[in-house]
């Protein structure tokens, strides 16, 4: 299986749907040169993960454009497609930062809004809602678990997506550069622990004047990366074996040796 993550340099100037159509072309062509079966975009790229003030007004329905432009990118290209997050306008209740992932055939094959929100006091911690259900998808090959950016810091959520049969975490973000490091690390840690592919993808540029990271990550069972990128917009595409996540862990079978979590009474 191959897979293509786009990193994305996110121009605060840049409209839109001049944007929105941009990255749609991008995925049909990056699928077609790279010969991949799973594209990535970053989270809250219709946006800026920073731009707070716009998330009101940029936030659109479930179905709304950027979920047209996705589904028919994802269909025209004929690839499974994780089309990173956008803010979600939930008629009946509040903004949420919602992933979409789409089959081949450009059928929406699952949608996740982010449950650990970043900001603490401010920002999207209060602008949003928080999800509150683990999801996965499973593609021929093997099961996505779904994250985004700050989810990363919390090993718990990861835990319960191998516990749903996740093989491999798809993680878009919009991470700032300040905390770089931190970015790699935790990519690194939750594929260490949970003995999973971890794809990781980040956006360049600036968001309403936060420096981006950049340096998307795809990281194997084992803990070792596989690809990394720069700091500008840039197109990583690795190689990845299903298998590999199996034979590691029938190799370092740590997994079985959980207790916390499994059930043991508590004295």
């Amino acid at each position: 299986m191959r897979a293509s993550l786009i990193q994305l340099a996110v121009d605060d100037e840049e409209p839109v749907k001049s944007r929105r159509e941009r990255v749609a072309s991008l995925v049909r062509e990056v699928a077609a040169r790279e010969r991949s079966g799973l594209v990535v975009l970053p989270e809250l790229w219709t946006t800026g993960a920073f731009a707070y003030e716009s998330f009101a007004s940029e936030a659109e329905p479930l179905e709304g454009p950027t979920y047209e432009a996705m589904a028919k990118a994802a269909r025209d290209a004929g690839v499974w497609l994780h089309a990173g997050s956008i803010p979600e306008r939930d008629p009946e209740g509040p903004l949420y930062n919602t992933s979409l992932v789409f089959s081949p055939d450009g059928e929406l094959a699952a949608a996740y809004r982010k449950i650990h929100r970043f900001g603490f006091d401010k920002g999207e911690a209060v602008l949003m809602g928080a999800g509150s259900q683990l999801v996965t998808v499973r593609t021929p090959t093997i099961t996505l678990g779904l994250a985004t950016c700050y989810d990363l810091r919390f090993p718990e959520l990861f835990r319960g997506l191998v516990d749903a049969g996740a093989e491999m975490f798809v993680v878009p973000a919009g991470w700032p550069e300040r905390r770089r490091e931190h970015w790699l690390l935790l990519a690194r840690a939750r594929a260490v622990e949970d003995q999973v592919y971890v794809l990781a993808c980040g956006t360049g540029g600036t968001h309403a004047g936060v420096p981006q990271a950049g340096h998307s990550v795809v990281v194997d069972p084992w803990g070792e990366v596989l690809a990394e990128a720069g700091g500008g917009e840039e197109v990583l595409t690795v190689e990845v074996d299903p298998a590999r996540v199996l034979a590691t862990r029938e190799q370092f079978p740590a997994l079985k040796d959980r207790l916390l979590g499994m059930g043991v009474p508590r004295k």
